[in-house]
């Protein structure tokens, strides 16, 4: 099972496969947003990769990214957990004035991924 390590919390394994948003609000207990309920919309739900970053990512979320100008930052939305992973939760739902983090995601990659090589 893969290790997830959220920079401040315990490192846990987690279910190879779980989409990372869920194992951090999950299985890690730490509250991320997911405004957009994980579907490759908003930036809510960016992380900062420590160790462990994914080569690939999915065409959604490059377009995303681009469009938001959001540099550094990878959505755990659009990431399965295939290995250990350390991350910096970027957005969390404590402090944000929100009413609550999102709908919850889907358990599987939303829209359906179209793989390509990070750049």
């Amino acid at each position: 099972m893969p290790k997830l390590t959220v920079e401040g919390f315990r490192t846990v394994e987690v279910p190879a496969g779980k989409r990372l948003v869920l194992a951090i609000e999950q299985d890690a207990h730490v509250d991320v947003l997911h405004a957009c309920g994980g579907n490759a919309r908003c930036t809510t739900c960016r992380v900062e990769f420590i160790a462990g970053e994914p080569e690939k990512m999915t065409v959604a979320e490059k377009q995303v990214l681009t469009a938001k100008g959001v540099i550094g930052a990878r959505l755990s939305c659009q990431i399965t957990c295939t290995h250990d992973m350390v991350v910096r939760a970027i957005s969390r739902f404590g402090g944000s004035g929100r009413p609550d983090p999102g709908p919850p995601p889907a358990p599987t990659i939303t829209p359906p991924p179209e793989w390509i090589d990070r750049e």
